[in-house]
């Protein structure tokens, strides 16, 4: 029996059992993705060759993973799932790729979209039909856009995706565009058509300023937040979120405490370069950067321990803040459940905080409205 200090006693009661995971991620190998391609790879044992996701970077996840001891086992499926879900109190979760977080590195458009056909189909197979706990977003091939949005229309009409996960780094291959150019406009205009939120999730170190590092703690450390900087800053200025108002994004695995720091950034060089004949910005960009991050529609995940969490708060409010466990990367049950901990335990935030960011926060992000609203 686990205990609390008094002032999480409250929202303990309230939450138990009901705590949503913004972030998890499945564990998806080429030898069950392969029963799901489509012609002229389906049956065809060559395509085993060869991984079918470029590799992360230069580390090996599974040694260092290894080498921690975090999990006896990596046998990660949909029993694995449900298991961590109970174990950690915990209502249900949205998943992630592992391997597919490299997807935008794919050069090769045709195979892109035959990968991300077989991948959401496969996920929906091999967890949601197992259980409606477990969500997930659909790989889309940014290689080639007109077929990313039929795949799209497909992951969420018809195999019940909840929308759409772009990488935050391709490492300069496949997908060399930033994601606020308009190259990649008609997937939003698809995902604000459809309802469904877009995440930017980050995994390949490559190309990044970091590629010197030889140990995993430095480039774990700036992986994700770098790559998160670059295409939050591509969409705003670039001006996706004035002109596809409804839009819902998130960012994920950065922690949220760069955000205060980016407004001022972003706001500073829009007012710097405003004031020339030749605007610096998109001209789609109608008001300061900060707004938009404050406007309800760019979400964040949060880290329970993070210091700054409070400061963030105070600067874009708690609603757009959710709880990721990233399980099972670089995390297993006992330390999932020290993260909640931690943040049931923070006097500095307010129940009402606790609950947006370990419930509400999560399901106003991934709940499809109601067409037309």
């Amino acid at each position: 029996m686990r205990s609390f200090s008094p002032w999480a006693g409250n929202i303990l009661m309230k939450l138990q059992g009901q705590v949503l995971d913004a972030d998890g991620h499945v564990v998806e190998r080429d030898t069950e993705l392969w029963e799901h391609l489509e012609p002229p790879y389906a049956g065809n044992e060559h395509v085993l060759a060869f991984p079918f996701f470029p590799t992360i970077d230069g580390f090996h996840r599974g040694a260092i993973h290894g080498r921690l001891g975090h999990h006896k086992s990596y046998t990660i499926n949909a029993q694995t799932w449900l298991e961590f879900l109970d174990g950690s109190g915990m209502e249900s979760t949205v998943l992630y790729p592992t391997a597919g977080l490299t997807f935008s590195s794919i050069q090769d458009p045709a195979w892109a979209v035959a990968l991300a056909k077989a991948y959401n189909t496969w996920f929906t197979e091999r967890h949601y039909r197992q259980s409606k706990r477990l969500r997930g977003m659909a790989l889309v091939p940014l290689q080639d856009v007109p077929q990313a949005v039929i795949e799209m229309r497909r992951a969420v009409t018809e195999l019940g995706m909840l929308g759409v996960v772009f990488s935050a780094n391709s490492g300069d291959f496949g997908v060399r565009l930033p994601l606020g150019d308009q190259h990649f406009w008609p997937l939003y205009e698809e995902a604000e058509r459809l309802h469904v939120p877009v995440a930017v999730h980050s995994g390949p170190s490559l190309s990044l300023g970091i590629n010197a590092f030889s140990r995993f703690a430095l480039t774990q450390a700036l992986e994700h937040p770098l790559a998160q900087f670059i295409q939050l800053t591509s969409m705003i200025m670039e001006g996706v979120f004035e002109r596809f108002p409804r839009l819902r994004v998130a960012y994920l695995e950065a922690g949220a405490g760069w955000v205060p720091y980016m407004m001022d950034r972003l706001d500073r060089s829009y007012e710097v370069w405003a004031a020339t004949k030749y605007k610096e910005y998109s001209p789609w960009l109608k008001k300061k950067p900060s707004e938009y991050i404050k406007s309800g529609r760019l979400y964040f995940t949060c880290e329970g321990g993070e210091q700054s969490l409070a400061y963030t708060i105070e600067r874009i409010g708690f609603k757009t803040l959710m709880f990721a466990s990233d399980f099972p990367h670089e995390t297993n049950l006992e330390r999932a459940r020290h993260e909640v901990d931690e943040l049931l335990e923070r006097p500095d935030l307010t129940d009402e905080a606790k609950q947006g960011i370990l419930r509400d926060n999560v399901a106003r992000f991934y709940t499809r409205p109601a067409q037309g609203k």
